[in-house]
């Protein structure tokens, strides 16, 4: 685990560095506050996006390993933006884009009914005797 996370942390400084560089540190500033609440705000609309993404697994649209994707890739999207840095933004943005993509082939999906086989013969029609006798019609 720390062999990736050493590597991480050096490709995000010196990408950080390197745009800061360029843009300058108002423009650095900025984008960090803006990542941030973009990210943010992705992780108050999870509740909904969730919903969305049960909804069309429900009507067939979604299976449950996409619907994991889904799901999970957003979260992680959301996280990776809210941590300050380019790298991680840009890893934030390309999960996002693999949800947008889910959802969209989602959406052109044909909806996918499910087939209920029937049991027994078709000719049988069930039927409840209901006993319309009092009970003191019983006991004589």
């Amino acid at each position: 685990m720390i062999f990736l996370i050493i590597p991480f942390f050096l490709i995000e400084l010196y990408l950080s560095l390197k745009t800061g560089e360029s843009i300058g540190f108002l423009w650095s500033v900025i984008w960090i506050i803006l990542s941030f609440a973009l990210g943010m705000m992705l992780l108050q609309k999870s509740s909904q996006t969730m919903m969305g993404n049960m909804q069309s697994m429900r009507q067939g649209k979604l299976d449950m390993r996409r619907f994991q994707n889904a799901s999970m890739s957003y979260f992680v999207g959301a996280i990776l933006l809210i941590i300050p840095g380019v790298f991680s933004d840009f890893l934030g943005v390309i999960a996002l884009f693999y949800t947008l993509y889910l959802q969209f082939i989602a959406k052109i999906t044909p909806e996918q009914t499910t087939h209920f086989t029937k049991q027994g013969d078709d000719n049988v029609i069930d039927v409840e005797v209901i006993d319309e006798h009092s009970r003191s019609d019983r006991s004589s």
